[in-house]
């Protein structure tokens, strides 16, 4: 988890249904959904269509039902439309499609459903759930992984390849939250205790989240004095080469 994966035809950070499922889970619902993705195909749907349709199902589920406490509900319907990310990327490979727009779109898409998650979690704990501190913990889990996201994609940018696995990256964040929303609801269901693990996973996240970001800008830092360095060098490599190429230009003028 938290290894870049394939995307629509483009190396690309896990989505939410791929951090969810390992590699043989993926294996055998990306078999059970082909017919599915191949149905949609045949009726003109689009990948991105269905990547928009999944982003609003988990935008739904953290946004309805996680500010009234509703987190078991909340988290079964976020797990349903998970199964989004697999369905469009298996549509893209059928169509034979490798878009940068597909993999814009999808990077764009998680950042709103991640906010949307953390959003609901604040909503809680700021009204139903009356807990401060934990409102702001939900707070600076939403920032900082949009931050952590940030890192990557501005170092990237520059040319740095930042490479670093983080602590808590963008697919344990989900997994921990979520798996732990999911639990914590069995509390409405007369599952004793089992509320507190939604607490400890974000404060787990928000500790994790503060490693990683430490870690791609000290990364980031290194990289860039590395990549000016070996400019310097070549650019001096680069003087030395026209100085003597001067020299022997003089003495075959004499």
């Amino acid at each position: 988890m938290g290894q870049p994966v394939v995307s629509r035809g483009h190396a690309a950070t896990p989505t939410l249904g791929k951090a969810m499922l390992n590699k043989y889970a993926r294996a055998f619902f990306t078999r059970v959904l082909t017919p599915f993705a191949a149905f949609l195909i045949r009726r003109g749907v689009s990948p991105d269509t269905v990547t928009l349709i999944g982003t609003a199902g988990v935008v739904a589920g953290a946004l309805v039902f996680y500010p009234v406490g509703e987190f078991f509900w909340g988290t079964v319907v976020i797990t349903l439309f998970v199964f989004s990310d697999l369905v469009d990327g298996n549509m893209a490979r059928q169509l034979g499609r490798s878009s940068r727009w597909g993999a814009f779109l999808d990077s764009t898409l998680d950042r709103v459903a991640d906010g949307a998650i953390f959003g609901g979690f604040i909503l809680w704990y700021a009204g139903g759930g009356d807990d401060l501190v934990l409102c702001a913990v939900s707070i600076f889990c939403l920032a900082s992984g949009q931050v952590v996201s940030y890192t990557k994609a501005r170092g990237e940018s520059i040319g740095l390849p930042v490479a670093v696995n983080g602590l808590v990256e963008r697919a344990e964040r989900l997994v921990i939250s979520l798996v732990a929303a999911g639990l914590a609801g069995l509390h409405a269901f007369g599952v004793p205790g089992i509320q507190y693990l939604l607490p400890v996973a974000l404060w787990i996240v928000a500790v994790g989240s503060l490693v990683t970001l430490i870690q791609r800008v000290v990364t980031v830092r290194r990289e860039s004095a590395e990549a000016e360095a070996a400019q310097d060098g070549q650019d001096t490599q680069d003087h030395g080469d026209e100085q003597r190429n001067a020299s022997h230009g003089s003495e075959a003028a004499t």
